[in-house]
């Protein structure tokens, strides 16, 4: 067979997306704060952006982020979302349906979605009022009981930027065994021991090892160990958890003969067989009672709490308030959205005296990725409103009458009630939390799997049958304890259909003692 070269033309389809649509579904699955890292970054990166003013609505940030084209600069914006405004609504946002009611569709106006002054209407008649979304969450009194994100003006640093810089726990060891001991002997004993501890505090190996390496005395080392031991946080350098809550007892004055033999045979605590334990310590029921409940106030893990992380609050992404009538009155939160625009005087101004024809083309890539930006928030913005709304709807059962009414729900129901794929329902619940009448939830809350319905009728939430077996063995006789086969009948004869293995599956989940222990701690607390 002859080899030879030729060229061919063939035509195919492929999809190719974008490095600005993959920007966008980025943007799409930040969470607040990560939203905000990114436009900080951009804000520093393109001369041409800035923030709002803070009483500027985002929604006439957004009308005046179209580049000024009569200065010869491109001002044209992503072609894959100027062509899908007509989809996502950049005035008006409709709900697939009502949430609450039939009175007819549930209309957001844009505004309401940006901060401004916004309604929200059914069949062109407002339904909640004017509400001045500008308004720091919490001072309007918007909020649900759960929300609440406190804001303060502009011009004052964020809580993180308070924050002094955090001490360790080597460096706080180190301080005090620089303080505690003067020989340097000592200090390169406690030196090691400091270097063997574990995550939780506790002396990871044997003090024999400590006397072979540095060639001591293994008197030395317990010497150096129990002055160690008396280090902050209390507990700190035991060797068991028995140790562990020894140190801590002695340090509150809370460690007698009684309670040493109770940290004796802490496995037959975890059993919850009080009955021996009375015995093995020689007490009374009421007596008992009271040293676990002091166990209980303990800290098994020192290391762990003295260097942990800051935690950092969860900011609403979505205001949800009763609005009267069985309706529910929805607005983004106007404190957890960026507010950028295009500074408009600026490109005036940059773009009267350019000449060169390199820094015309660098000023207009920069006027393209700041218009793209702004309509890649709005697009953000609305899609995410469009999803809360539709979850409101399909739970307004749980909004009304508690998690016992929560529906088995998955990503594809909202995706197929909005017309959007659902990896984008997805990344769009992904960290992203609403304030509601009953707390805060993440989006991905509302979606729970479904357990059939022992009559063919509709399935119940997972989420819901885990609140019903909690509520059952809460109100159980203390003679009559359910077993994980006596729920699975009471759940039957209320018509769901589970198994045995999924009720202690669920129990366990919640940290329910099975139905021994639970006897055995309600026949000694009777006794």
């Amino acid at each position: 067979m002859a080899l030879k070269a030729r060229l061919d033309l063939r035509q195919s389809q492929s999809l190719v997306m974008t490095p600005q649509l993959q920007q966008a579904i980025k943007l799409l699955q930040f969470n607040n704060i990560e939203l905000s890292n990114f436009i900080d970054s951009e804000l520093l990166e393109n001369p041409l952006l800035e923030r709002a003013d803070p009483g500027q609505t985002y929604a006439e940030a957004g009308d005046s982020a179209v580049g000024n084209g009569d200065e010869g600069l491109d001002s044209r914006s992503s072609d894959n979302f100027a062509d899908r405004d007509d989809q996502l609504g950049t005035d008006r946002l409709t709900a697939s349906d009502t949430m609450g009611s039939d009175d007819g569709p549930l209309d957001v106006a844009s505004d309401a979605l940006y901060g401004g002054e916004g309604e929200i209407t059914r069949n062109g008649e407002p339904v909640a009022g004017n509400h001045d979304f500008s308004a720091p969450y919490g001072a309007g009194g918007a909020g649900g009981a759960g929300g609440g994100a406190v804001a303060g003006g502009d011009d004052l640093p964020g809580l993180e930027q308070t924050l002094a810089d955090e001490t360790t726990l080597r460096q706080s060891l180190d301080d005090q065994l620089n303080i505690a001991f003067a020989d340097a002997r000592s200090r390169m004993i406690g030196s090691y021991l400091i270097d063997m501890l574990d995550d939780n505090g506790y002396i990871s190996g044997a003090l024999d090892e400590v006397s072979e390496a540095l060639e001591c005395d293994l008197e030395d080392v317990e010497r150096v160990l129990k002055v160690m031991q008396g280090f902050d946080p209390v507990g700190i350098f035991a060797r068991n958890l028995a140790e562990c809550l020894e140190l801590q007892l002695r340090d509150l004055n809370r460690f007698d003969p009684a309670m040493a033999a109770l940290l004796e045979h802490l496995d037959v605590l975890a059993k919850r067989d009080f009955d021996r334990l009375r015995r093995i310590c020689g007490v009374d029921s009421d007596d008992l009672h009271d040293m676990i409940a002091e166990i209980k106030t303990l800290d098994p893990r020192p290391g762990k709490t003295a260097d942990g992380e800051i935690a950092t609050p969860v900011i609403p992404d979505v205001l949800m308030r009763a609005a009267g009538n069985g309706n529910w009155h929805l607005e983004l939160n106007s404190e957890a959205l960026p507010r950028v625009l295009v500074n408009e005087e600026y490109v005036a101004q940059i773009g009267a005296g350019i000449r060169d024809r390199e820094e015309r083309g660098f000023m207009s890539e920069k006027l393209q990725t700041a218009n793209w930006l702004v309509k890649a928030l709005h697009q953000r913005a609305t899609t995410i409103m469009k999803v809360a709304s539709e979850i409101v709807r399909q739970q307004d059962g749980f909004f009304t009458y508690g998690v016992s009414h929560l529906r088995p729900l998955i990503l594809r129901d909202i995706a197929e009630a909005i017309g959007m794929h659902e990896s984008t329902v997805s990344r769009v619940t992904n960290g992203k939390f609403m304030s509601t009448p009953r707390g805060m939830f993440e989006l991905k809350y509302f979606f729970t799997t479904a357990i059939s319905s022992s009559d063919g009728g509709d399935a119940y939430s997972s989420e819901a049958v885990r609140h019903r077996i909690k509520s059952l063995i809460d109100n159980e006789d203390p003679k009559k304890i359910l077993s994980d086969d006596k729920l699975v009948e009471l759940l039957g004869k209320e018509g769901i259909d589970i198994a045995r293995r999924t009720v202690a599956k669920y129990r366990e989940a919640m940290r329910i003692p099975s139905s021994v222990q639970r006897r055995r701690e309600k026949k000694a607390r009777a006794s």
